[in-house]
């Protein structure tokens, strides 16, 4: 007999605010040791599981990308959705497409990926999963019954109270890495910034080159602030999205051009004095960006230079974003489990 661990956030209140149903985190490394497959993993731990999930597995020696194109450390292979114990056979799992064959053509089309060649060659490149193999809805979501996950496993949601939570990718890895992360409410800013995404045939939100840097996939002028802010979200700390941010800046990639335009990355990028492609920003992704402050006035205001660790040590001033936020460590929000086989 052996035990598989995984790491659950369990529905319900939670220091103030509303978790819709179980999160579920597993690391790759351990279900590998276990000798267990990925869908075998996710069984396993849904047979333990009564009420809705969210089931995510982390490979943190790989690699992906945000919704705005920063290439980061760890990446979700895959990602299921359960109920009642079960995992619903068609639509309740999802591969994320290994990518790692990425060439000098793939990364033309994807300018952003050129960061993953520079500084993460010698790991394996996930972003979202395969259409071309399997018909898949447009917000790459697994369902099971009342669990939805949803967003390439960025985003859950009960499907019977509709209730939603956000969970950008960088924050996952913090909890799988024992670190820190913020709890609190979407907010305007942020619900602007996650439509500010990239072109990517495998893309974690959105695939087939759909959205180009400098485009908004809200397009919707001044209701983009309202689409998300009333969510509860967990997110890594700021220092560590600003360390990506500057990696992203420092390897050459340009807001609006081949990274996405968000008011954390343009923030970012007008104190270290780096280009924005302000051309390229089109004219709705322009009101979008206004709505929450970032006018055409201050795109193009003077910033004072500052050097990158003070950027990284000022990141809570600095860095807009999430609202009603409290840090906490991660233990003081997940619980440990063991499933045995």
């Amino acid at each position: 007999m052996g035990t598989l661990k995984y790491r659950m956030i369990p529905e319900g209140s939670l220091n103030g605010q509303y978790i819709p149903l179980n999160i579920v985190y597993i690391d790759a490394k351990d279900v590998r040791d276990a000798g267990l497959t990925p869908y075998q993993a996710f069984d396993l731990i849904a047979a333990d599981l009564p009420d809705p999930a969210g089931l995510n597995l982390i490979d943190l020696d790989a690699v992906t990308t945000t919704s705005d194109g920063l290439v980061v450390e760890g990446a979700i292979t895959h990602m299921a959705a359960s109920d009642r114990g079960r995992i619903n056979k068609e639509f309740g799992y999802m591969e994320m497409k290994d990518l790692s064959y990425y060439g000098d053509d793939d990364i033309k089309r994807e300018p952003h990926l050129k960061v993953w060649k520079e500084k993460y060659a010698d790991r394996k490149l996930f972003m979202g999963p395969d259409y071309h193999k399997k018909v898949i809805p447009v917000h790459h979501v697994t369902i099971t019954g009342r669990a939805a996950n949803n967003n390439a496993a960025t985003e859950m949601m009960n499907v019977v109270t509709m209730e939603e939570i956000l969970l950008p990718i960088l924050g996952q890895f913090e909890i799988m890495r024992n670190g820190k992360v913020l709890l609190g409410k979407v907010g305007e800013i942020i619900s602007v910034g996650i439509a500010f995404g990239v072109s990517e045939e495998y893309g974690r939100i959105v695939s087939g080159g759909t959205f180009h840097a400098g485009e908004t996939a809200h397009g919707s002028g001044e209701l983009s602030k309202t689409l998300k802010r009333h969510l509860p979200c967990i997110l890594c700390e700021k220092p560590v999205l600003a360390r990506y941010i500057i990696q992203a800046l420092d390897c050459g990639m340009v807001p609006g051009l081949h990274i996405g335009g968000s008011p954390a990355v343009l923030t970012v990028a007008k104190y270290l004095h780096k280009d924005i492609a302000f051309d390229n920003i089109i004219p709705i992704a322009y009101e979008e960006l206004a709505s929450v402050g970032f006018t055409d006035e201050w795109l193009h205001k003077d910033f004072p230079l500052l050097d990158r660790q003070e950027i990284i040590d000022r990141a809570d001033e600095l860095i807009p974003g999430c609202d009603d936020y409290k840090v906490y460590r991660a233990e003081e929000l997940v619980q440990i489990h063991y499933a045995e086989f």
